[in-house]
């Protein structure tokens, strides 16, 4: 995500560039930013909740500023800005389809507007970031779940193996095995994903 930053600042004339991403529960974050201090301006953003990005991401809708002298909706961020010595800001949304994932920020030293093209340049650049973050999103969730799918055949494999310990030692049938394990866990505060709290405690039944 940094190469986007700085892919952004040497595709267009632009002198900085930042990405804001949202987090699993749809707050930004700071994701990348083409020097230090627009990482500032970023967090800034964050913190005030004013500013281009976040107007950009609840809009899904590009802003432009050519002139931040003429802006006067974001008092703190348009003051920090200029004292860094930025004189125009764009962000573009990073959206794919319905779904809008966060914003791209794009800081001039001059006043003045870019050009259509220029635009739309910088809007592909975010819709090539979009992609590839959403697939590595999607890549991560399937991982998470097949580690989650592998830990419960984990544990119905210990479970199953538990019951037929029981079963044979105790001459018991495997539902009442069962039975046994569950209460045993939850009398003892333990979930039923070990061998320890699942063997090794238990008392010994036996059938009249």
């Amino acid at each position: 995500m940094v190469d986007v930053a700085l892919d952004c600042v040497a595709l267009l004339p632009v002198d900085a560039a930042g990405l804001l991403l949202s987090d699993q529960r749809g707050a930004l974050q700071v994701a990348s930013s083409s020097t230090e201090q627009v990482h500032l301006l970023e967090l800034l953003q964050l913190q005030a909740d004013e500013g281009p990005c976040p107007d950009c991401f609840r809009t899904s809708r590009q802003v432009a500023v050519p002139d931040l002298r003429e802006v006067t909706d974001w008092p703190r961020f348009g003051a920090h800005t200029q004292a860094a010595g930025f004189r125009s800001v764009y962000a573009l949304p990073l959206r794919l389809r319905a779904e809008t994932i966060g914003a791209l920020n794009l800081f001039g030293g001059r006043p003045g507007p870019l050009s259509a093209d220029e635009l739309r340049i910088a809007q592909a650049l975010a819709d090539v970031a979009t992609t590839g973050i959403l697939h590595e999103r999607a890549v991560r969730h399937r991982e998470v779940l097949a580690e989650q799918l592998q830990t419960a055949l984990n544990i119905r494999v210990i479970t199953e193996q538990a019951k037929g310990v029981l079963a044979e030692r105790g001459r018991l049938d495997l539902a009442h095995t069962f039975d046994l394990l569950r209460g045993h866990a939850r009398s003892n505060n333990h979930g039923t994903t070990t061998a320890d709290s699942l063997l090794r405690p238990l008392p010994r039944h036996t059938t009249s």
